[in-house]
């Protein structure tokens, strides 16, 4: 138990670092639930992100590639140029690392949505990266 609770700290401490937290906290709660560092220099990343109802998250893009697997509620998600998607529970989204994610909100406004989220990603760089 209290060592799940260091590493649950360790990835808090990271994500804030990395700004992920700062990014996404607009109108969103995450809560990472493990890093793994994998060869070449590369980590996968896991972690939730609940949306309130109505809520979104700002422009932003990942320097990998992103699995999205949706547990609660349905979302809309679309990335620069491609079409706008909204998935419910069980289904999935993918952003390759080149991807602008310009939409990501909660398709509902009366229910919450809750998704999985995993990264794969160069371990020095951060998960979330702002686009003005």
């Amino acid at each position: 138990m209290f060592r799940k609770r260091i590493i649950a700290l360790v990835l808090i401490a990271t994500l804030l670092t990395f700004g992920i937290a700062e990014v996404l906290a607009h109108d969103a709660a995450v809560e990472p639930l493990m890093s793994q560092p994998l060869e070449n220099g590369k980590e996968g990343l896991v972690l939730t992100v609940s949306y309130p109802p109505g809520g979104t998250t700002p422009i932003h893009r990942h320097d990998a590639h992103v699995f999205v697997y949706v547990l609660e509620g349905s979302i809309t998600m679309q990335v620069t140029g491609g079409e706008i998607k909204t998935i419910g529970p069980g289904e999935m989204f993918y952003e390759a690392p080149e991807d602008v994610h310009a939409v990501s909100k909660n398709a509902s406004d009366s229910e919450s949505a809750k998704f999985l989220v995993f990264f794969v990603k160069d371990k020095d760089k951060p998960p979330v990266i702002p686009v003005n």
